[in-house]
């Protein structure tokens, strides 16, 4: 099993919505090492849920991939923000995976908080600069963070 960080702003899809649906595609995503990631998940991986552009950022919940090889339908949807014009229906130039709901951790994990227990070697998301909403966590970063939600 992997780990992985997603992001997103609470504001746009929470980890609230993701409890009430139980279900969602990850889509929208246009950046490429992001989408690479995304292709790289497999059945079963854990995916910790992040809110950023928010007050306090951090990882307020667990996910599951529950489907992966996704074609992201809003790369085909002239209405959407997330419209390629590239992208074909044959040849679709961004994949996107499914995730079901697992919990809702009791308290945030700030950013601030993983910055100071964790390096860019375990988790990317301490990176300064770091701007990716897809990418992967440690096995040992995975394990702190378990002990500490």
């Amino acid at each position: 099993m992997n780990y992985w960080l997603m992001k997103s702003e609470p504001d746009v899809y929470s980890i609230a919505d993701l409890r009430r649906d139980k279900f969602s595609i990850w889509d929208g995503v246009r950046n490429y090492q992001a989408r690479n990631f995304m292709r790289q998940m497999s059945l079963g991986d854990l995916v910790f849920f992040y809110h950023s552009n928010t007050k306090i950022p951090g990882i307020v919940g667990l996910a599951r991939v529950v489907e992966t090889g996704i074609a992201d339908p809003t790369q085909f949807d002239v209405n959407s923000e997330y419209y390629d014009a590239k992208s074909q229906l044959d040849a679709p130039r961004w994949q996107t995976v499914k995730v079901e709901f697992v919990e809702e951790f009791t308290k945030l994990i700030s950013l601030d908080e993983l910055k100071a227990k964790f390096t860019a070697d375990e988790i990317l998301v301490v990176r300064k600069g770091n701007r990716l909403s897809v990418m992967p966590v440690s096995e040992s970063a995975a394990q702190k963070i378990f002990k500490v939600r």
